[in-house]
């Protein structure tokens, strides 16, 4: 998308919404591939699919929906990273991670197709965009968002601080809103991993204020 008030053309590319399907919309083949469009084209666009997401949900440039379509082969733990945004988990995985009383876990199917003949079922967990960064790790010269197309110039920082009021509640797993390529889980979460020996990923610590 280009922004005719920053000047930048952009995209985001790490929010993903598995769950949701275009297939009924009659503009589905304008949003299957990605290309750069002016601002009013993509508003026009964002608008047929607002409806079909939450009302929180931000639809920035280069969102993904429908289903993880591609194909695969190897072996993959209890939960999977396809990339440092992208989480995958085996289905069994998030059914135990359930039965302990973690909150929020929404596993979609995927259409990956494998090349072994037994092969896990794995699922896309949908993260959705909840709490933002503390302003202790933010400049005080930070450029502000863009008024128009909402971009944020600003890096995420290397050492982040939470705001802790900004924490949801009834989710242990979701991304951080305003970088969503950041996935974040609750101490509940992490436990639970722990406890049940679930493999595949590594967890860092970050303050909260």
């Amino acid at each position: 998308m280009h922004c005719p008030a920053c000047g930048v053309t952009w995209s985001d590319g790490s929010d993903a919404y598995p769950s949701v399907s275009l297939s009924e919309l009659p503009e589905r083949s304008e949003l299957e591939e990605p290309r750069p469009e002016p601002f009013n084209e993509f508003e026009r666009l964002r608008e047929r699919v607002r409806p079909l997401v939450p009302s929180h949900i931000p639809l920035w440039p280069g969102t993904k929906f429908g289903p993880l379509v591609g194909s695969a082969t190897g072996t993959f733990g209890h939960l999977y990273m396809q990339n440092p945004w992208t989480l995958l988990a085996r289905r069994e995985a998030v059914e135990r991670l359930r039965e302990v009383g973690v909150q929020g876990l929404k596993g979609c199917p995927t259409e990956v197709r494998f090349r072994q003949k037994n092969h896990p079922d794995l699922l896309e967990m949908e993260l959705e965009p909840y709490g933002v960064l503390h302003p202790d790790c933010i400049p005080l010269d930070r450029e502000p968002l863009c008024a128009k197309c909402g971009r944020d110039a600003y890096r995420r920082p290397e050492d982040p601080v939470l705001e802790a009021a900004s924490m949801p509640e009834h989710t242990d797993l979701f991304r951080l809103k305003g970088y969503t390529t950041m996935i974040l889980c609750t101490e509940h979460f992490r436990d639970a991993v722990e406890r049940l020996e679930l493999d595949g990923v590594a967890f860092r610590e970050l303050p909260a204020r």
